[in-house]
């Protein structure tokens, strides 16, 4: 396959795997109205499992699931734990929609770590539509008025932090390890860590919601195999951007299951923050081109 082909088979790799996550969150936030974000942090992972080990296993036995970096792995699924229990926070107190915007900054994160962790280089313009994304989450927060600096918002950024490192240790691990590996080990730590937590306040799950934990469990176990072939075929600063495209299912989401909608600011912040991942994309095309002629 050729650079470009490879390129495009990322993109859309990663619009899926936005576009499942998206309905994967879409259940999660309705599962924080009864159960506390360690639990429901515990359900995706569980639910996952079923479906991803199988899977896992017929794809290529258990030796390329236990030949792997267990530091990295173990590194990768302390993250992971972070980042699921950090976002499921947020829902409870946070519109889908809002939520991902002030995720938004992860894709940023993700191109702005990848010169210290991958060596990637990234030159003066895309420095500078990071800082300038950055002046879209402060706008988000609007830390000086009745804005979103929360708990619940301080909580979505500490989740795309940890996102943003885990997603370059993809690329690390891509280098030995199996994407079943990859995929297997993160749903088992966050299964085992984030039910560790819960356990103490655990609530007794109701049959009404088996439906929608299992449909969680599924939208949750192909997105993560969409986006971890997304980030193993193409370079990190071309795909993060496209996680922007959530902001599209929030909103439509937010609208069809709760009727709310973003207000006048947190469209402005956002607006600024896409505009940013966009033109980081499209710098890194032109960075593309100028590679391969």
């Amino acid at each position: 396959m050729t650079a470009a082909a490879s390129s495009r088979a990322a993109m859309l790799s990663m619009l899926v795997a936005v576009a499942l996550f998206a309905l994967m969150d879409a259940g999660l936030k309705q599962l924080t109205a009864d159960y506390g974000a360690f639990q429901v942090a515990a359900l995706r992972g569980l639910s996952s499992l079923p479906f991803v080990l199988p899977w896992a296993l017929w794809r290529g036995g258990v030796r390329p699931l236990l030949r792997v970096r267990w530091p990295l792995h173990a590194l990768r699924g302390v993250l992971g734990v972070v980042m699921m229990v950090g976002f499921v926070y947020a829902l409870r107190g946070l519109p889908l929609s809002t939520a991902y915007s002030l995720f938004f900054v992860a894709p940023l994160l993700v191109t702005a770590l990848s010169v210290p962790i991958l060596g990637e280089r990234v030159g003066p313009r895309r420095w500078t539509a990071i800082a300038i994304g950055l002046v879209g989450v402060v706008v988000l927060l609007r830390p000086t008025g009745d804005g979103l600096l929360s708990l619940s918002a301080l909580a979505v950024i500490a989740s795309a932090l940890a996102y943003a490192i885990g997603t370059l240790l993809v690329r690390v691990l891509a280098r030995t390890d199996s994407t079943e590996s990859m995929m297997v080990w993160l749903m088992v730590s966050i299964a085992l860590g984030s039910t560790l937590l819960a356990w103490p306040q655990w609530v007794p799950v109701r049959g009404e919601h088996l439906w929608l934990i299992a449909g969680v469990g599924l939208s949750g176990a192909l997105a993560q195999y969409a986006i971890t072939e997304a980030f193993r075929r193409g370079e990190a600063s071309l795909i993060a951007p496209l996680e922007y495209t959530a902001l599209v299912w929030g909103v439509l989401l937010d609208l069809t299951l709760w009727g709310v909608l973003p207000d006048g600011v947190t469209w402005i912040g956002a607006g600024i923050i896409v505009a940013s991942g966009l033109y980081l994309l499209r710098r890194e095309r032109v960075h593309l081109v100028s590679e391969h002629p």
